[in-house]
């Protein structure tokens, strides 16, 4: 918005507003705006959110014991604070003309919407189920193939279909026909990936602020033609507008991370886990980096792959491989306690995301 003001009247070269034609002041001023604005509405939308929802967040009769007494009455949908400051602050620093911002914004708001309606059943029948899994499976596919159709059109047609391998200079696989079934899979199953990791307070929210800072970086340098050379990655001309998307959404992770801290005062919900997931899906099938967040999201891969073997090994076996699934509630299970697990699984985030870096071939 402030950016395209800026431009509109030929203002960018002019020494007061030179600085808004850089990427990086604008991202590093899209995090900030998020941030303090998540501590200057978050106390507000919290209120709100105990005054609606009196006994707070419906928590899983089957769940760890010690969950039923700590986390009964806080409330959830606190997403709702992270995709406002992280929209606002997206839309005054970032070029509205550019349509890769459009399409992130689209799926990371219509994955929110999803995510606030499955939200609102939970509070409403005042149990977990919330939406029917065909629903809300098939509004998550049909926002993502159309998110994938739009990426494809928008991408340069020598790289539109194809997707970068890591570790490897300049060497990419073509996909034709399957790659917005291949951009849709990884859109919608990051979304639900980060729902199934978001269930200790902390836990979600840090592993996904790393991953976007590595995104960021990724974008701005597949992005800018110079970098991309010097650094054999492919160009993707005008992704390293998505840097500022990504700081945004740093900037509002952390701003939430100051409420939902141990002990949480209020859980992003599915209105926040399924946005942030499917924006982060967006993101990696714009800068055609989708098997690089396999690894850099690679406690969300895992803690999804722990829910697919337990209920397929019950289904088969009647016997189950975890004491329970997703993975942070066996450890729990095992008596750890819940600070020692978030912050090793943060541990593991930040190292995974130390690896992802490390693909980027860096010189």
């Amino acid at each position: 918005m402030l950016y395209d003001l800026i431009t509109r009247f030929g203002l960018e070269y002019l020494s007061p507003f030179n600085l808004f034609r850089y990427i990086t002041f604008r991202a590093g001023a899209a995090c900030f705006t998020a941030f303090f604005l998540s501590l200057w509405i978050g106390p507000y939308i919290i209120a709100k959110l105990h005054k609606i929802q009196r006994d707070g967040q419906p928590i899983r009769a089957l769940g760890p014991e010690r969950h039923l007494k700590e986390k009964a009455g806080t409330p959830t949908m606190g997403g709702i604070m992270m995709l406002l400051t992280l929209t606002f602050s997206t839309l005054l620093w970032s070029d509205l003309s550019n349509g890769f911002m459009w399409i992130v914004l689209f799926v990371t708001l219509g994955f929110g919407m999803i995510g606030f309606f499955d939200d609102y059943q939970k509070l409403a029948k005042r149990n977990t189920d919330g939406l029917s899994k065909r629903t809300r499976l098939g509004g998550e596919f049909l926002i993502s193939i159309l998110a994938a159709f739009a990426l494809q059109y928008i991408t340069p047609p020598d790289i539109a279909n194809q997707v970068a391998l890591p570790f490897v200079q300049n060497l990419m696989i073509p996909l034709g026909y399957f790659f917005p079934i291949f951009g849709m899979v990884v859109i919608a199953g990051f979304g639900n990936a980060v729902n199934f990791t978001d269930g200790l307070d902390g836990l979600a929210i840090v592993p996904v602020v790393i991953a976007f800072l590595v995104f960021a970086l990724i974008a701005y340098l597949v992005g800018n033609a110079i970098f991309a050379k010097y650094l054999f990655l492919h160009f993707v001309p005008q992704s390293g507008e998505l840097g500022i998307f990504c700081a945004a959404v740093i900037g509002a992770g952390l701003g939430f991370l100051w409420f939902n801290a141990p002990p949480a005062s209020v859980f992003m919900g599915d209105t926040g886990s399924l946005a942030l997931g499917g924006a982060l899906g967006t993101v990696a099938v714009a800068v055609k980096h989708e098997l690089v967040l396999c690894i850099v999201g690679g406690l969300f891969v895992v803690e999804t792959l722990s829910v697919i073997i337990q209920v397929a090994w019950y289904k088969r076996t009647k016997t189950r491989v975890f004491l329970m699934a997703p993975l942070h509630h066996h450890f729990e299970k095992k008596g750890l306690s819940e600070s020692k697990i978030v912050i090793r699984f943060w541990i593991v985030a930040i190292m995974l995301g130390l690896i992802g870096l490390a693909t980027l071939k860096l010189r």
